[in-house]
């Protein structure tokens, strides 16, 4: 009888011996390698095996950047080299126009300014004379800028507005004349985005010769 407990004994043993064996192979791991990146150890990691044959082992590598960069486009294309309001009559508005299309990738749109060079139309051979809303020289006509939005636009965001320039009065060489402001990018798919126009109107007594300003145009993307 004494044997057979003893033997019983052993056996229960055994068994517990073999069943912590086999609990603590099922969840035993060995680290048997470094996941890494050459010249630095910020993303050192472990590569653990199962102690299993046959087993695995595997590990990972976190945080790989990946990098890439977008560069800033912004064009301006104005469709001519001037604006020819050709024979100005006394009391009568005489006007003419010119297209302006811009393309960009700046996150928050553009804005074009266009600022007269001399703040008035210019007699060419007597720079006392001019064409404009002031009496400098005595005779009071008007000079004015102003741009409307094609109905059309280029940008593909349902979000994107534009607004031009109302009907200004030119009087200085100093004040940048807004005449398209955006929110948004646009691409330039040959759709004009504005039409800039100038007006002018001279007197019975405007004095006879040419007259011309110069003006220029600045656009700023906002990226």
């Amino acid at each position: 009888m004494k044997k057979t407990r003893i033997n019983k004994v052993l056996a229960l043993a055994w068994i517990v011996a073999i069943s912590a064996t086999s609990f603590g192979n099922t969840f035993a791991a060995t680290q048997i390698g470094t996941g890494s990146v050459s010249g630095t150890g910020a993303f050192d990691s472990s590569i653990m095996w199962d102690e299993l044959f046959p087993g695995t082992a595997s590990g990972s590598v976190s945080n790989i950047k990946v990098l890439a960069r977008v560069l800033p486009t912004l064009s301006m294309e104005i469709s001519t080299g001037s604006i020819d309001l050709w024979n100005l009559l006394a009391n009568i508005e005489s006007t003419g126009s010119l297209f302006i299309e811009v393309g960009t990738n700046a996150k928050s749109g553009i804005s074009i300014t266009a600022r007269s060079g001399s703040g008035w139309l210019t007699k060419l051979d007597d720079n006392n004379i001019q064409i404009n809303s002031g009496s400098i020289d005595w005779v009071s006509e008007s000079y004015t800028f102003a741009s409307s939005l094609n109905i059309v636009d280029d940008s593909s965001s349902p979000s994107f507005s534009g607004s031009g320039l109302a009907t200004t009065e030119v009087f200085n060489n100093i004040i940048e004349n807004t005449v398209y402001t955006t929110n948004r990018p646009e691409a330039t798919n040959l759709i004009d985005d504005i039409e800039f126009v100038v007006w002018a109107t001279a007197t019975a007594e405007t004095p006879a010769w040419n007259y011309e300003d110069t003006i220029t145009f600045t656009v700023t993307g906002n990226f």
